[in-house]
C-alpha cells in the first residue's frame, strides 16, 4: 500500500491510498485544480483515481466533488444517509453506498461511527494484503468499543486538531469554543496522544498527526504532547509528523 496526505486542516482534507488494485482518494476537499495538481506531484493522473470515500459532508472534506466527478467519473463510497443528504449527486452513476464495511476484492474498508456534527460521520480502517492504515479525522471522541478494530496497525492518520489551553485563551467565539471541545468536535492535542497511546502497537511504522487547527494549535505543541504522553506510558515510539494543510506528504510504502 501506499499513502499520502494530500491537504489536512479546516481549508480542505483529502488523503491518497493506493492498494494493488485501487487508487483511492478518501475525502476531497480544496479545489480540483489543487487535488489534480497534488496528484501529479506524487505521479498519479486524476483519471485513474478509482474510488472516493466520503468521511462526512463539511465542506472541508468535499468542496472538490462535484467538479471532479463531473471530468474524471470516478466511484463515490457514501453512506446512505450522506448520500440522501448530498443532492448534487443523486443523477451520478458511479455510487457505492457503503455501512459497516466495503470489500473490494483484496480491499477491505472498516466504516466506523464517528461523533462530529455532520450526518453519519465515519472514520475508516483500510486493510490489503495484511497490510493496514486508520483514518481517524473529525471526532470528539474514539468510542473504545472500536479500539478492536484500530488497534496495532500500521500507519495512524490520527486526528490532533487543537490545545486545549491555546483554544480556550485564543480568538474562537465562546460557541465555537464550547463545539470544538464538545463530544461532537474535534480531539485535541492530548486526547489523540492518550488514544494512540493506547491503539499503536508492534506493528505500528508511522504516525500522521492531521487535522491541526491554524488557529488553536501548531506542529511544536502537538509533537510535543504525544511525545510527553508516550514517555509517560513508556512507549519509544518517534516516527510521529504533522500533516501540512496545503502540501502533499512524503508517500509511505508500507
Amino acid at each position: 500500500m501506499k499513502i499520502c496526505i494530500l491537504a489536512s486542516g479546516s481549508g480542505g482534507n483529502s488523503t491518497y491510498i493506493e492498494t494493488n488494485n485501487y487508487k483511492i482518494l478518501v475525502d476531497i476537499g480544496k479545489n480540483r485544480k489543487y487535488i489534480v495538481d497534488k496528484l501529479k506531484e506524487i505521479n498519479v493522473n486524476a483519471e485513474d483515481i478509482d474510488y472516493i470515500f466520503i468521511s462526512h459532508l463539511h465542506v472541508d472534506h468535499i468542496s472538490a466533488l462535484k467538479t471532479f466527478i463531473k471530468k474524471y467519473h470516478p466511484t463515490i463510497v457514501i453512506s446512505k444517509s450522506m448520500f440522501q443528504e448530498l443532492e448534487d449527486i443523486h443523477d451520478y452513476e458511479h455510487i457505492l453506498i457503503y455501512d459497516d464495511e466495503v470489500i473490494l476484492n483484496n480491499l477491505r474498508v472498516t466504516c466506523i461511527h464517528s461523533s462530529h456534527d455532520a450526518t453519519d460521520s465515519r472514520n475508516f480502517l483500510f486493510e490489503s494484503d495484511n497490510h493496514s492504515v486508520v483514518y481517524v479525522t473529525d471526532t470528539g471522541y474514539v468510542n473504545q468499543k472500536n479500539f478492536k478494530y484500530l488497534q496495532n496497525k500500521e500507519v495512524y492518520l490520527f486526528e490532533s486538531n487543537h490545545d486545549i489551553e491555546k483554544l480556550q485563551h485564543g480568538p474562537y467565539p465562546d460557541w465555537l469554543k464550547k463545539r470544538v471541545l464538545s463530544d461532537y468536535g474535534h480531539l485535541s492535542n492530548n486526547a489523540c496522544s492518550v488514544y494512540l497511546s493506547k491503539l499503536i502497537g508492534n506493528n505500528t511504522k508511522k504516525i500522521y498527526l492531521m487535522h491541526l487547527s491554524k488557529e488553536n494549535n501548531s506542529e511544536e505543541l502537538a509533537l510535543n504532547e504525544i511525545h510527553h504522553v508516550f514517555n509517560d506510558y513508556h512507549i519509544e515510539f518517534d516516527d510521529i509528523t504533522c500533516a501540512k494543510p496545503s502540501e502533499v506528504s512524503e508517500v509511505i510504502t508500507i
